[in-house]
Parts: structure tokens; sequence; C-alpha cells
């Protein structure tokens, strides 16, 4: 039986409404799925933003702390090092107040010609030579002339050997603080026994007992040297 118009265009029209309905369901599904991707690539974004931000504050924290913990260190050394200039001052102030001491004892002509004739008994044993030449300080040339004859006997005494000495006609500073200077064998050996040096000899031996005397025992240093 031939369907009428009617229900033809009935039919088409619940055909219609089942494809648009249909369509619609399905753009309804790819608008759902893509605003999941979205939501789901913007969680991604955001939390791989977020991860970034907090790695480069870390870092920046991290530089800060390694930043203040160089100040500090800093500050600590520029400590050390102002205690260790002061000290040295110290100790410089103390080696100059015992030269300056020192040379006042050359005032007093008789300990200072006994001492003086040490000097230059005990230099000429150090230097075990035939030939030898002597410095002084030009105030001391008198004295050191009348101090020599006994010098070399008493070398003579203790070396068994013989020695001609000549005094030069250079001098030690006008500033030295006393004592002689010997050379033998055209100023390839030359021994220093003047004040100074016997200061400095005996204070780099003394240093640590020195030290310590002034400054305490230092419970960083492993050697007392």
């Amino acid at each position: 039986m031939a369907l009428s118009e009617v229900e033809v265009d009935r039919q088409i029209a619940q055909m219609k409404s089942f494809i648009e309905r249909e369509a619609q369901e399905k753009v309804d599904e790819i608008n759902a799925k893509a605003e999941e991707e979205f939501n789901i690539e913007k969680a991604r974004l955001v939390q791989q933003e977020k991860l970034k931000i907090m790695s480069y504050y870390d870092r920046k924290e991290k530089q800060v702390e390694l930043q203040r913990k160089i100040q500090r260190s800093n500050k600590l050394n520029q400590g050390r090092l102002s205690i260790l200039k002061a000290r040295d001052e110290e100790l410089g102030a103390i080696m100059e107040d015992t030269k300056n001491r020192l040379a006042k004892m050359t005032e007093n002509e008789a300990k200072y010609k006994t001492f003086l004739q040490l000097l230059v008994t005990q230099g000429l044993c150090r230097m075990l030579e035939k030939n030898v030449t002597l410095v002084c300080r030009k105030v001391d040339k008198g004295l050191v002339e009348k101090v020599l004859p006994d010098a070399i006997k008493k070398y003579k005494e203790i070396s068994k050997k013989d020695c001609q000495v000549n005094i030069s006609s250079s001098f030690l500073p006008a500033e030295s603080a006393g004592g002689v200077e010997l050379f033998a064998q055209e100023g390839r050996v030359r021994i220093q026994n003047t004040f100074e040096s016997r200061l400095d000899l005996i204070g780099g031996q003394m240093l640590p007992e020195i030290r310590t005397e002034l400054f305490g025992v230092n419970p960083n240093r492993k050697f007392s040297d």
C-alpha cells in the first residue's frame, strides 16, 4: 500500500530529526573530548610552568645562600687577617724596641767591647778562612782595632788555624745597631754578625714562644714552629 504524502513527509521529518540528534550528540561528544583534552593540556602547561618557576626560585635561593656563605667567609677571613696583621705589627714593634735597646748597649764601651770581640771570634770560627775582610760601623772602627788582636788569638786557640783580618774601608750603614760582617774569597763567603742579624736569628727561633707568651696558645696551630 502506497504511503500518503503526509506519511512520507512525517517519516522524512523523523529521519531528519534522528540525523540531527545524532549529529548533535556527535558534536557534543567531540566538544566534550576537546574540552577534556584542552583541560588536560592546560593543566600540563600550568604544571610545567609552575615547575619552571619553582626551579628558578630554588636556584635563586641557593645562589643567595651561597652568596651569604661567601660573604660570611670573607668577613671571617678579613677578621683573621686583621688579627694577624695586628699581631705582626706587635711583634715588629717588639723587635724594633729590642733593636733600639741593643743599639743603646753600644754606649757602654766596656760591655760593647767584650761583645764585639765575641762576635768577631764567632764569625772567624764560622768562616775558617785564612784571609778575611771585616766590615763594621765607622764609629766602631777604633774599638774593632782594639779587640781584633784578642779575637784572632782566641780564634787560633779554638781552630788551631792562622788567619789574616783586614778592616774594610767600607762601613756598615750609620743606622746599623752594631756588630760586624765578615767576607772572604772576594765576597763569595759572607758571615753576618751584626746586632740585626743576631736579633733576626734569635727572633725567628723564639717566635713560637713569643707568640704564645703574647697571644696564648693557638688551638688551630698543629705545630709550634
